[in-house]
């Protein structure tokens, strides 16, 4: 055999040896290695987050008795008002038609009244000659004192359509809006200028400003139709505000809505708490907020992580492999109770003294169960 064939043979031989090795590592099956833990006594508490806002218990909308043009705002948003307080002014612009009407019966009453006062002027004279009865004479009388009423009462009318009051009412005028409620002024719509419309049967009117007592506020909120049904009056809440971190308020649920409306598909029900406020913080009215609330609460009771739980392929049903040996394990079905997310209740399967396998991230015998 010449040199180079035997150069050949033996790049060939080394070459078949390393393919070998390399299949022999490849089927070489590796000893992976399992830490564990043990199940432990702990609370866990299940809680839900309803989304909502913190607004004022007790919120007055304040509307003018009386269509006109702002004259003037003297009250500014951030105020605090006691009832009666001034807060607008407005100047009465007449409706043509009712205007038209006013004039047409103070003319009325003042021809009623033209001819009362001929006649109770000439039974008088009558009266004292003795031609006529005293009957007749006060019956004239009371004539011509009703046409003076209805005459002074006709240029009344005509005084509060063109101005909004009238002489004789004291400090009572349609044109001054006042405060009919104490506590923050926490809105004002309206500008000097802004026409506004009379709260009546039919309309509800402009509003010149909304009043809000600042001290009692409540979280008002919606929850998921399938958490509803564990919510029960008088459980406590922790409010969390956006615009205040690293601070919660107790509240005290006091409402729940007996009928929910449909949102994206989903049932939400409204949720109504009283919130305790703390004096070092100022709160706003429509703060969005989340409220806490502890749908369920457990102490003392043996748990696992959830992280140890696997779930059986065919029969969907939770276990944990317990340790037997070294690098041995056997699995064992678990019954569950409350969890919170991270730690979950264990009623039945295991106890407290079995070691429990910790699943490594990349295991492979983790992919197949």
């Amino acid at each position: 055999m010449s040199k180079r064939a035997k150069i050949i043979l033996g790049v060939v031989v080394a070459l078949f040896a390393a393919v070998l090795i390399w299949f022999g590592q490849k089927n070489k099956k590796n000893v992976e290695k399992f830490e564990t833990e043990k199940a432990f006594r702990t609370n866990i508490v299940k809680k839900t987050v309803a989304t909502g806002k913190v607004i004022p218990l007790e919120e007055v909308e304040i509307k003018p008795q009386i269509a006109g043009i702002v004259d003037k705002v003297v009250a500014i948003e951030g105020q605090i008002v006691k009832a009666g307080d001034l807060i607008a002014t407005i100047r009465v612009v007449p409706n043509v038609e009712s205007l038209n009407a006013a004039n047409g019966d103070i003319k009325n009453a003042q021809l009623t009244y033209n001819n009362a006062k001929i006649q109770f002027e000439r039974n008088k004279a009558l009266f004292e000659k003795g031609v006529i009865s005293r009957l007749d004479f006060e019956n004239s009388e009371l004539n011509f004192n009703n046409s003076q009423q209805r005459l002074s009462n006709s240029r009344s009318n005509l005084d509060i359509i063109k101005r909004g009051t009238t002489a004789g009412l004291g400090n009572v005028a349609n044109t001054n809006i006042r405060a009919t409620s104490s506590g923050m002024i926490v809105e004002i719509p309206i500008k000097k200028g802004y026409q506004v419309i009379q709260s009546n049967s039919f309309n509800a009117g402009t509003t010149i400003a909304t009043i809000a007592d600042m001290s009692k506020m409540i979280f008002e909120g919606k929850v998921d139709e399938s958490e509803v049904g564990k919510l029960v009056k008088g459980t406590n809440l922790e409010i969390s505000l956006g615009a205040i971190e690293d601070k919660k308020f107790p509240a005290k649920l006091n409402f729940i809505a007996p009928k929910g409306t449909e949102e994206g598909g989903a049932v939400q029900f409204k949720i109504k708490a009283d919130v305790t406020l703390d004096d070092k913080y100022f709160i706003r009215a429509g703060y969005s907020a989340n409220a806490d609330i502890v749908l369920e609460k457990k102490d003392s009771v043996l748990a696992i992580k959830e992280a140890l739980l696997r779930f059986d392929k065919k029969t969907e049903k939770p276990y944990v492999e317990v340790k037997k040996g070294e690098d041995e394990f056997e699995k064992r079905e678990l019954e569950l109770g409350t969890s919170d997310g991270v730690n979950i209740e264990i009623v039945s399967g295991i106890t407290a003294d079995d070691e429990l396998k910790i699943w490594n991230k990349a295991s492979k015998e983790n992919d197949k169960k």
